[in-house]
């Protein structure tokens, strides 16, 4: 589907979408709409019925025979000066599946600037076609047999405004966005026997077109620097593991402030300690958090963000074999600290504690943010909604949460103390892979990380693991993949670290 923008008016051809303020307020498009055609949009709107003009309402009207266009589609926005970006973005999803669900081809939107709105007519324009860019995507390259009528239909949406050039330039800055968004979703998608570190570890490098500095450790130069928490967890595969560091330099000087390190899982057995069958072919995406920084760095580097950051991404299959690590063993991180593991199936934090070791010890940052599908027991705590933050820095825990609510990636800190950090000493070794139990393990996993931190770096983990996925349809998120991330730490870059 193509998305262009347009100087504003009513076109001849297609489908014409207009919104409409909450009690059945006409815009000014809306009212050049129903004069157009006699009247057809008030009469409906007359006729009774629930649409009413609130957010996320959509009223489809034939068009009458004296316009050449196909339909008139109505689309609520809710009362003028309580518009947000996220309203328009979302108007934008709505109306794109709306238009798909009728077999529309073509599509103009056509928008204005409303009476006491805080978003004008350009930001309004921009966002809708970034909205409508979200929720278009879909992953079916390995569908070979899907009938005509499953698929989209529409292939071209243009957006009607004045000052159509602003709004396009506007536009292409999201549109470099969305493009990260993609390719974690595409990512995320992926099954195991296609996506694994190796091919991964490709799919990053091709960032490199883009100006993005790549640099690839293999299993090797990984042992040579110690890396025996990473390595263990890999060891049970027939895949090689790799680590992968992503530089983006498009701030000043050389030094990098902000590093973000993401588990890179691309299947989760569990190990020796073996997940139950039901559910386990989701753990194709237990690289969720590595598929968000891969996506981040595309959109960093699409948009030419004036800062200086890293990604980094620590690849492994988690499986069983006569190779893999045991319950039981005492691994040797980085680090130097030595870990004792209890259950093979708590791997994560270990490919964790050696990456975010190496990006600390590499790049010296300042900030260090890791994200993970770390812990079930996330999914327990905040559903699938909101992800679980913890930090050590109150400022940087407030940014986080801050950029989160602007793009509907919602956040909830978490605590973290000495008092749930004892629940990982053991006597074997300087601490051990698991708590005690099941009590409080989001937590206590964050306390294991936590021990990678170095001392006055600002450090924030984001457990993912109920957010990755989804299993339905959101205006602007598509069942499956959803990229939860790559927009939060796009936008707190964008405010903290640029503006």
């Amino acid at each position: 589907m193509k998305i262009s923008y347009a100087a504003r008016s009513l076109p001849k051809s297609g489908a014409i979408a207009v919104a409409v303020l909450q009690d059945r307020t006409l815009t000014p498009a809306a009212e050049e709409l129903d004069k157009a055609t006699g009247g057809a949009v008030r009469r409906a709107l007359n006729a009774g019925g629930r649409f009413e003009g609130r957010k996320k309402q959509i009223l489809e009207i034939l068009a009458p025979a004296q316009v050449d266009n196909s339909r008139l589609i109505l689309f609520g926005l809710g009362k003028s000066d309580e518009l947000s970006e996220l309203d328009v973005e979302a108007a934008g999803g709505e109306v794109l599946a709306r238009l798909n669900a009728l077999g529309e081809t073509q599509a103009t939107v056509v928008l204005d600037t409303l009476p006491g709105s805080p978003v004008d007519a350009v930001e309004m324009a921009a966002r809708m076609g970034f909205g409508a860019r979200l929720r278009a995507y879909r992953f079916d390259k390995y569908k070979t047999r899907e009938k005509a009528e499953d698929k989209p239909t529409l292939e071209k949406l243009s957006i009607a405004v004045d000052d159509e050039s602003k709004a396009k330039k506007r536009f292409d800055t999201l549109d470099k966005v969305a493009d990260g968004v993609f390719l974690t979703r595409d990512l995320v998608s992926e099954p195991a026997n296609v996506l694994y570190p190796e091919s991964l570890a490709e799919e990053c490098a091709k960032l490199e077109k883009l100006g993005v500095e790549v640099e690839v450790l293999d299993g090797k130069q990984m042992k040579k620097l110690g890396m025996g928490a990473l390595l263990a967890v890999a060891q049970g595969s027939t895949r090689e593991p790799r680590l992968v560091a992503m530089r983006w330099n498009g701030g000043k000087g050389k030094k990098t402030p902000l590093a973000i390190v993401g588990k890179g899982v691309c299947f989760d057995s569990g190990g020796i300690s073996i997940k139950p069958a039901a559910g386990m072919e989701d753990m194709k995406w237990d690289m969720g958090g590595a598929g968000v920084t891969i996506g981040l760095m595309k959109a960093l580097a699409g948009r030419k963000a004036k800062v200086n950051a890293v990604g980094v991404v620590g690849l492994v299959e988690n499986m069983p074999s006569g190779a893999a690590y045991r319950p039981g063993d005492i691994l040797t991180s980085m680090s130097g600290q030595t870990i004792e593991v209890l259950n093979t199936d708590a791997e994560g934090r270990l490919v964790l504690a050696d990456a975010l070791w190496y990006a600390q010890k590499t790049y010296e940052p300042e900030t260090v943010i890791d994200l993970a599908t770390l812990t079930g027991a996330i999914i327990v705590s905040l559903g699938s909604i909101t992800a679980g933050v913890f930090s050590n820095d109150d400022e940087l825990a407030e940014s986080l949460t801050t950029a989160g609510k602007s793009v509907a990636e919602p956040l909830w800190r978490m605590p973290l103390g000495e008092d749930y950090d004892r629940d990982i000493n053991t006597d074997a070794a300087d601490m051990k892979n698991t708590g005690e139990g099941r009590s409080a393990s989001s937590i206590v996993a964050a306390q294991f990380l936590q021990r990678f931190i170095q001392k006055d770096v600002k450090w924030a983990h984001l457990d993912i693991a109920g957010v990755t996925w989804s299993k339905k349809d959101k205006p602007t998120v598509p069942k499956g993949g959803t990229a939860f991330g790559v927009r939060l730490l796009d936008r707190l870059i964008a405010d903290r670290y640029e503006g």
